[in-house]
């Protein structure tokens, strides 16, 4: 495990990488793992005590939105040992240590850290917190979470940890991310949209168009195990409570009544927002989506003859230039398969999303 010097790496994003820097990463392996894979290496005795349990809550609650309890991440905790290990080549990886241990684990984890670095953690009772990419391969993300004292390592991180939560899941959209731009999307759907509707949406090579009406945009993949499904509608911005989320599954449900069922030869089973299951409830959220404000809904779907469901992400908000509220949405339905992985890729798909807000008339010409 190589000496860290959190001084060095709390200044590193101030500056470019130097050409050794740039070396040493190239030449560093890839990454492993699965999506949402995430090892936490620490004392045992802390972790399975309370700072164990204080991590537990944040890297392992429930994601909102799932039709069965899935963990935000999949956690592996390591005991710290010296040397190389292939683990530490895992995507997501948490150093987690406090000085007023002296356990051999923590006495381990303490011999990574330089001398300054740790004189600055004992007097420095706010730094608690240093993240640092590709570490140990390249695409990897490492965060280092430390205190003076265990308590006061477990105030900061319940004070934190939605933060540490979220910076989380942007790396895991930015990845996402990142894969969608290096893969070639279907280009008649890409072209259909910009040209048509004066929209722009990045999908995986797969995706097709389902349907098109005069206000309303499928896309769906399937295959053998999940059935994936974006879709976009649009209308004219009247009222600022267009954007209220009973507002929203108004106007969600109108949509799907119309355009999505469950049978295209039976246009009486259609889909429906499933809103009568107390302990999975739709949750509503204020964001900043690609820099405009938006609501954003994570839910159940089903159809109204209660044979299908699954669920469900979207984003409402309004494109100011056109006076037109758009609604984007990514469903699936893989019945018997985990699916928070499937809906954290549909949620990157919509955040490419683009409207004539963006779209200026140079971008649109060089496409």
């Amino acid at each position: 495990m190589r000496v860290v010097s959190i001084l060095l790496i709390s200044l590193i994003g101030f500056f470019s990488c130097t050409t050794s820097e740039k070396t040493r990463v190239e030449n560093l392996p890839s990454a492993t793992g699965k999506p949402g894979d995430m090892i936490i290496i620490m004392d045992s005795i802390q972790w399975k005590g309370e700072l164990g349990n204080q991590l537990r809550k944040i890297f392992k609650p429930e994601v909102p939105g799932l039709p069965r309890d899935e963990p935000l991440f999949d956690v592996i905790y390591v005991y710290p040992r010296k040397g190389y290990t292939l683990l530490t080549q895992i995507r997501n990886l948490v150093f987690v240590f406090t000085l007023d241990q002296n356990t051999a684990g923590s006495k381990i984890m303490k011999e990574t850290f330089t001398e300054e670095t740790l004189q600055k953690i004992k007097n420095d009772t706010s730094f608690f917190l240093v993240t640092r990419k590709d570490e140990y391969s390249r695409g990897q993300e490492v965060m280092y979470l430390f205190g003076d004292t265990q308590e006061n390592l477990i105030r900061h991180l319940e004070k934190n940890s939605r933060q540490i939560q979220d910076y989380f899941n942007s790396v895991e959209k930015r990845r996402l991310l990142n894969s969608l731009n290096r893969t070639a999307s279907t280009k008649a759907v890409t072209e259909f949209l910009r040209k048509e509707n004066d929209i722009e949406l990045r999908v995986p090579f797969g995706f097709k168009l389902a349907d098109k009406q005069n206000d309303f945009v499928w896309l769906r993949q399937m295959d053998a195990r999940v059935d994936k499904n974006v879709f976009i509608s649009w209308r004219p911005y009247e009222s600022e409570y267009q954007l209220l989320p009973d507002s929203i599954v108004y106007w969600r449900d109108e949509i799907t009544r119309k355009y999505l069922f469950e049978d295209p030869e039976n246009p009486e089973s259609y889909l429906v927002t499933e809103l009568q299951v107390p302990f999975k409830p739709l949750k509503a959220s204020q964001v900043n989506f690609n820099k405009r404000f938006a609501m954003e809904l994570r839910g159940l779907w089903k159809t109204n003859t209660q044979t299908m469901g699954g669920p469900f992400i979207s984003y409402t908000f309004v494109d100011q230039k056109k006076q037109m509220l758009y609604y984007i949405e990514g469903f699936c339905f893989s019945p018997g398969q985990d699916q928070r992985e499937t809906i954290r890729e549909l949620e990157a798909i919509l955040w490419t999303f683009k409207s004539a807000d963006d779209l200026t008339p140079a971008s649109k010409e060089s496409k």
